[in-house]
């Protein structure tokens, strides 16, 4: 539970470094995610799944 905790922790991190670093450039894309069709958003998502578990993956192992 505890590198959970660590993970979310990170999470928050670094989005608080965009946030609060790039207000203006989160916020074009933000703006551009919006005209993004769901299919391609929904592969990025997937990708982004699969990098993450295979690079805990490989940091556990």
């Amino acid at each position: 539970m505890s590198e959970f905790l660590i993970a979310l922790g990170l999470v928050f991190v670094i989005e608080g470094f965009f946030y609060g670093g790039m207000p203006s450039a989160v916020k074009r894309l933000a703006s551009q995610v919006v005209e993004l069709p769901e299919s391609t958003l929904r592969s990025v998502g997937l990708v982004a799944m699969v990098a993450g578990v295979c690079l805990i993956w490989f940091v556990k192992g």
